[in-house]
C-alpha cells in the first residue's frame, strides 16, 4: 500500500472558507458590531468577511467583498440602513440583506422590506433564530418572524399619511406652532389646520400630544 501524501492544510482551510456563508456586518456601534461578529463566529459554516460602520461604508464594502449575506442595522450616522439596502439592491438585485435592529416599529420594518431586505430580526432574539434565519435567507427564503409580521399587519390596517402630512407631523413633534408650520411649509394656517385634522383621524388620536406619541411609537417620525 502506498503511503498517502499529506493533505495541504492551507488548501483545506481555503476550501472550508469557500463553503462558509460569507457575511458582512453593518452597525455603527463598535461594541454591538463586535458582539454580532462573535455570534457569527460561534456558528458552524459562517464567517464574517467584512464589517462597516454606516450605510455609505456598507455600499463600498459590499462591492469589494460581495458577501452572501448582509446583517444591516437601520439607524446609523451619515446613511441609514434602509437607504443603503435600496442602493445595494439597485446595483445587486440578488443581494440578500437581513436587518438586525433594536427596534420593531412598523414603519421601520415596512421601509426595510420595501427597500429590499429579505428579513427583519431584532437584536435580542435567540442566537438560534438569528442563525436559522441567516441560513434560510442564504438558501433563498424570505423570512419574517411572527412578531415582525404582526407589526406589518398593524401597519396595513392603519391609514397612511401623505408626505405633506408627515412634514406637518415632524414639525409638530419639534414643538412648532401652526403659524410656524405654515411659514416653514409656505402654506396658510388653515391648510395646516386641515392637515392636522386629517392626520389626527388617520392616527386615531385626539390632539397634538397623542399624535406625537403615536408617530414616535410606530416609527413614522424618528427623534434625532
Amino acid at each position: 500500500m502506498n503511503s498517502g501524501i499529506p493533505k495541504d492544510t492551507s488548501e483545506e482551510t481555503r476550501e472550508a472558507s469557500r463553503s462558509n456563508i460569507k457575511i458582512l456586518v453593518v452597525d455603527d456601534h463598535p461594541s454591538m458590531r463586535m458582539g454580532i461578529i462573535a455570534l457569527i463566529d460561534s456558528q458552524p459554516n459562517m464567517e464574517v468577511v467584512a464589517e462597516a460602520s454606516d450605510g455609505e461604508e456598507a455600499i463600498e464594502v459590499y462591492d469589494d467583498v460581495l458577501p452572501d449575506i448582509v446583517l444591516m442595522d437601520l439607524r446609523m450616522h451619515r446613511m441609514g440602513g434602509a437607504e443603503a439596502i435600496l442602493s445595494i439592491c439597485r446595483k445587486h438585485p440578488d443581494a440578500k440583506i437581513i436587518v438586525l435592529s433594536t427596534y420593531d416599529l412598523d414603519e421601520d420594518i415596512y421601509r426595510a422590506i420595501q427597500s429590499g431586505a429579505k428579513s427583519y430580526l431584532l437584536k435580542d432574539m435567540a442566537v438560534e433564530e438569528i442563525a436559522g434565519t441567516i441560513r434560510g435567507v442564504f438558501e433563498g427564503d424570505e423570512i419574517l418572524p411572527r412578531q415582525v409580521a404582526d407589526r406589518l399587519e398593524e401597519r396595513s390596517q392603519r391609514q397612511q399619511l401623505t408626505e405633506r402630512e408627515k412634514e406637518v407631523l415632524e414639525s409638530l413633534i419639534k414643538g412648532r406652532s401652526n403659524k410656524e408650520i405654515a411659514q416653514n411649509l409656505s402654506v396658510s394656517d388653515e391648510t395646516v389646520k386641515s392637515h392636522l385634522k386629517t392626520l389626527f383621524v388617520k392616527l386615531g388620536v385626539r390632539d397634538r400630544t397623542e399624535a406625537a406619541i403615536t408617530a414616535i411609537r410606530h416609527g413614522i417620525v424618528h427623534l434625532h
